[in-house]
């Protein structure tokens, strides 16, 4: 999947997807923006990252690290629970991303903005051997496991000299970490 490629509005309504009330206004808004933009002759530029993961300062748990640590903080909708594969990106290279846009004089129309490709069971390992300390439910440790079906390309950020600085470890050291120090873990 490229910028071309929209979440379809009608398929989350009709099936009630979880997340719709958040999809489909966001979906929405993004295609009457561009529109807006291209009717009226203005330059807008978006950036469509994935789960958005790493430290935060917030009081409050939010909802992309409530997603993707879901194993381990025991919520209802994340990963493992409906789940099986996501794309992440680090905070700081998403404002990394916005910043580089925002100052390259060739950047038009949407951006994808994704670092990491990982399953479940991939994040469920690397939680277990980093972290050993944290209880890791034994059906995300399963060695056979490593389902990845979907990618997004990111080949348009990249083109233009963008660089991502964080990995997946990173992203989950720095999640970990806030959780702890806010007493979510």
């Amino acid at each position: 999947m490229d910028e071309n490629s929209w979440s379809d509005v009608e398929f989350c309504r009709d099936m009630r997807i979880h997340g719709s009330s958040y999809i489909i206004p966001k979906t929405l808004i993004e295609q009457a923006t561009l529109k807006f933009g291209e009717d009226n002759g203005l330059d807008v530029v978006s950036i469509i990252p994935p789960l958005v993961v790493g430290p935060f300062t917030c009081p409050h748990l939010p909802g992309s690290i409530s997603v993707s640590l879901a194993m381990i903080l025991g919520t209802k909708y994340g990963l493992g629970r409906g789940f099986e594969e996501t794309l992440m990106v680090h905070i700081d290279d998403v404002v990394s991303g916005h910043i580089f846009l925002f100052e390259c004089p060739n950047a038009k129309g949407r951006y994808i903005c994704s670092s990491a490709e990982t399953s479940v069971y991939e994040l469920a390992r690397l939680i277990s051997t980093n972290y050993p300390d944290i209880q890791m439910p034994s059906e995300f440790l399963d060695e056979t496991r490593n389902e990845k079906s979907f990618h997004l390309s990111t080949k348009k950020l990249l083109n233009l000299g963008f660089k991502f600085k964080y990995n997946l470890k990173d992203m989950v050291d720095g999640a970990v970490q806030s959780c702890k120090q806010k007493g979510f873990l």
